[in-house]
């Protein structure tokens, strides 16, 4: 049994300590059921059930919440489409979310998967200073995919990338 000051008070029987908790205006409150034997605690337990539901507010109030953001591509990807989907993925990437990088395959584009490595290869290439490859690429049926995670320090790092291309 312990008191609402956190002082000890020993081992009581189940009534008593009731009654100490009334007199007290407080609620009696087992605290580890498992021990022997069970320990319980004079306290406030509407006071102590507010005090958990705010810091669980506080603590999902501070927590980032991470995306994953799809970009797909076709096997004939023009150079201009490419490079305009790959600064989107950049971008993604610099805002801290996780990027799903899909070719898409139709008809006979099916026969030749090689073609969709490449342009995947490609882009790990291109993104490896600001992601790291969290899964490899992949055949589902008809698309291949990869996920990118964001490097810690990648909004950085792609805004020095851009400062220089404006150069």
């Amino acid at each position: 049994m312990i008191d609402d000051t956190g002082e000890q008070l020993g081992i009581m029987a189940p009534p008593q300590a009731l009654a100490i908790a009334k007199s007290k205006g407080l609620d009696l409150v087992e605290i580890s059921a498992s021990a022997i034997p069970p320990v319980c605690r004079i306290m406030d337990f509407g006071k102590f059930q507010y005090e958990q539901q705010k810091k669980a507010r506080s603590a999902k109030k501070h927590q980032k919440v991470i995306l994953v953001k799809e970009i797909k591509f076709r096997p004939k990807v023009d150079e201009h489409d490419y490079q305009f989907k790959k600064k989107h993925i950049e971008r993604f990437l610099a805002d801290g979310d996780k990027v799903k990088a899909t070719i898409f395959f139709r008809g006979r584009e099916n026969a030749h998967p090689e073609i969709g490595m490449k342009i995947l290869e490609r882009l790990m290439d291109e993104v490896d200073d600001i992601a790291v490859i969290e899964s490899s690429p992949r055949q589902e049926g008809n698309q291949l995919h990869t996920i990118f995670a964001p490097r810690p320090g990648a909004a950085k790092r792609v805004a020095a990338r851009n400062a220089e291309e404006q150069q």
